[in-house]
């Protein structure tokens, strides 16, 4: 599985922004797919995550009511709809997929996209 992220960029405070994960090679097996994020100086911590079948949501406190993860799956895109973005969300935000391949689990990540938030 590959993945790949875009829509990173410079907002200023109480902008929005929406991310893209475009997913591509053994898509079938994936199970659930996420955001990450990893500010400057800390640990990359969970954003929101989403199941393939029964599509359960999952967000952290920090971004709940603000930030809206969806997944497309006959295009094999996952997005995240970011809305009242404030300083505190700048970081370097990670796609992630969970795989399975009988007996195996796999762990997938992207790149990376860059979301600066100006004050």
């Amino acid at each position: 599985v590959q993945l790949v992220e875009s829509g990173g960029d410079l907002v200023q405070a109480g902008g929005s922004l929406r991310l893209s994960c475009a997913a591509s090679g053994s898509t079938f097996s994936i199970r659930a797919m996420g955001w990450y994020r990893q500010a400057p100086g800390k640990q990359r911590e969970l954003v929101a995550t989403i199941t393939s079948i029964s599509g359960r949501l999952n967000y952290a406190d920090s971004v709940k009511g603000r930030f809206t993860i969806s997944r497309d799956n006959a295009k094999n895109m996952m997005y995240l709809q970011m809305n009242s973005l404030n300083p505190e969300d700048t970081a370097v935000y990670y796609c992630n997929a969970r795989a399975v391949e009988w007996p195996r689990e796999y762990e997938y990540w992207g790149q990376g996209t860059q979301v600066t938030v100006s004050s």
